[in-house]
């Protein structure tokens, strides 16, 4: 018999008064994944690491990678750092028509049903059903129905269901997929506007989501699934921009957190907490926002530190004609201007607003261009380049202060690599803080 899911159990502990959470690691980025897994090693913590639908989906997404190639991907880097996955935890986020809403919904749907069936075959457990965007077909003038919304994510849910049945058939321990539902969603990656304000979820609309959902998916005969229903997106009140935090305000949100508790096997799923301080999103966990998505931070600490070793590797080489160095801040920009469709709708204003953001906005735009293969390769030779040497402390001092600290401390290797993975680890361990019972 396959035991219970590792968030059910948090489910459960939540419903204790036990403020325990996990954090959601939403990134394709080996080093951030390497980052999380080696952090969990000392941690012994399970890591949730998850893959978006434009991301990673049957035609291969931004990433050239589908389902079953996103699981290698990730199984290889655990084998790498010897962490089992036993202790790693699959998700699929917004799985649904969010790739194709701008076709009619007969089309959308069906590729949205092969999206979530290969999610689940490959062995994904954490299935994130989002049905919350309007279709070709659908009214643009009008809300979304949350019926309508409902009734799609209740078709997909039945699809999942029918997938773990074949999937049981090869595993007979595979493990029952959980689901997260809702119909406030806030879109991936930030909002691409920088807004006045954000509005909290009304009770009523939750309360009315999870009835109409669940008067869906009984509507499919997925009574049982239902029971596997273990959260809801909901806006809390968080969100960010490209030079915007909206901080989380637990008074603003402590009506809807009230009404949570009227759930027993139900939690809340926070969407954008990237750049919270540690002490709210240990709030929010506290508050019953009990997973928390993070994805953009992680790739913007993650440049953070190549920004930081690409000037080490400038004041250490400049003089050195012999080195060829990376230049990797300008192959970044490079790369983002020959092919500017992931950023050119989030980003606005003058030239040097929209230069500046290219590099250091909140909304990491830059993440989409770490796979271009002159990125590949600037990265590379930076690496290459800062191993042929000991990086000199004060450098360390100067660029990178909290790994130099660690350094002093013999807590971290002065290798590039380490300290380029240390720069996401102080993104990690404010999601540490917060989703740990101390």
């Amino acid at each position: 018999m396959a035991s219970l899911h590792p968030l059910k159990d948090l489910v459960l502990k939540q419903k204790q008064g036990i403020p325990v959470g996990i954090y959601s690691a939403c990134s394709a980025n080996e080093y951030v994944i390497e980052a999380a897994m080696e952090r969990a090693l000392k941690t012994g913590e399970t890591v949730l690491i998850e893959a978006t639908a434009n991301q990673v989906n049957q035609f291969g997404g931004y990433t050239g990678m589908k389902p079953e190639d996103f699981k290698e991907f990730v199984f290889k880097i655990a084998q790498k750092v010897q962490f089992s996955t036993e202790n790693l935890i699959l998700g699929g986020d917004h799985l649904g028509p969010l790739t194709w809403k701008n076709e009619n919904s007969d089309t959308a749907m069906e590729k949205s049903c092969e999206l979530i069936r290969q999610y689940v075959l490959a062995g994904f457990t954490k299935i994130h059903i989002d049905t919350s965007m309007h279709l070709a077909d659908d009214n643009i003038n009008e809300k979304l129905d949350t019926g309508i919304i409902a009734e799609r994510g209740a078709a997909l849910c039945k699809v999942a269901e029918d997938a773990y049945a074949e999937l049981l058939k090869r595993d007979k321990n595979a493990l029952q997929p959980v689901y997260v539902v809702g119909s406030e969603v806030p879109i991936p990656g930030g909002s691409q506007e920088e807004e006045e304000g954000i509005q909290v979820t009304k009770v009523s609309d939750f309360e009315a989501t999870v009835e109409t959902f669940r008067q869906a998916f009984f509507k499919l005969g997925l009574q049982k699934a239902w029971e596997n229903v273990i959260a809801v997106v909901v806006q809390p009140g968080v969100e960010f921009g490209d030079e915007t935090i909206h901080e989380y305000n637990r008074e603003a949100a402590k009506e809807l957190c009230q009404a949570l508790k009227k759930y027993p096997t139900l939690v809340f799923e926070g969407h954008s907490t990237d750049y919270q301080t540690p002490t709210a999103l240990k709030e929010m966990v506290e508050d019953g926002i009990a997973i928390l998505k993070v994805g953009p931070a992680l790739t913007f600490a993650l440049r953070e530190g190549l920004f930081a070793l690409s000037m080490i590797e400038e004041e250490l080489f400049k003089y050195e004609p012999e080195i060829h160095l990376s230049n990797l801040i300008n192959v970044f920009d490079e790369a983002m201007l020959q092919n500017p469709d992931n950023w050119k709708k989030h980003y606005h204003g003058s030239g040097s607003k929209i230069r500046f953001a290219r590099r250091y906005s909140f909304s990491d735009r830059c993440r989409y261009y770490l796979p271009d293969v002159n990125v590949q390769k600037s990265v590379t030779r930076l690496l290459q380049n800062l191993k042929t040497v000991t990086i000199p402390l004060s450098l360390l001092s100067e660029y990178m202060p909290i790994q130099y600290r660690k350094v002093r401390n013999g807590e971290l290797s002065n290798d590039p690599e380490s300290l380029l993975k240390d720069r996401v680890v102080n993104c990690i361990d404010d999601y540490l803080y917060a989703t740990k019972v101390k």
